[in-house]
């Protein structure tokens, strides 16, 4: 599994207008039901967060991996999305987030979806590079960031 087959660079939004954490997760399953035209947004928020009151997806350094499994998903899918003014979602060292890489397997597919996440932790645990994705002015411009850099960690 790789980001490419998993990221759509339709499914990248540099401007996320949400100040709170059901905000913002609700611009990102919009933007994941447009681009992948997965019907049942209801569902699929409140898979997401149901997964939230688990604990806080939100990893620190301005980092969040929202993530869930449902049967709306019919293959791993994700959504990346930057928050210019940053967001409250009780992230692990309280500070806000501002990077959010969404990620949504079936229900079935345990062993890719920890696979994935374990990938774009990898991939976003350099801080520079989380502040150059940052400071992007278009969706392509961060999937093309995301491309390069897993080329080279991988």
């Amino acid at each position: 599994m790789t980001i490419k087959e998993i990221l759509d660079p339709k499914a990248v939004k540099v401007d996320l207008e949400a100040m709170d954490k059901k905000g913002v997760l609700g611009e990102l399953v919009d933007v994941l039901t447009e681009v992948h035209g997965t019907a049942d947004k209801k569902t699929i928020l409140r898979t997401l967060m149901d997964r939230e009151n688990l604990g806080s997806t939100g990893i620190g350094q301005g980092i969040a991996i929202p993530h869930g499994k449902t049967e709306s998903a019919k293959n791993l899918i994700a959504v990346f999305g930057i928050s210019k003014k940053g967001v409250n979602f009780d992230a692990l060292d309280g500070e806000p987030v501002y990077v959010f890489f969404l990620l949504l397997a079936p229900k079935e597919a345990a062993g890719p979806h920890l696979k994935a996440l374990a990938r774009i932790s990898r991939l976003l645990r350099d801080s520079y590079f989380c502040k150059q994705l940052r400071a992007a002015k278009t969706a392509q411009q961060v999937h093309d960031m995301l491309l390069a850099e897993e080329e080279k960690l991988y």
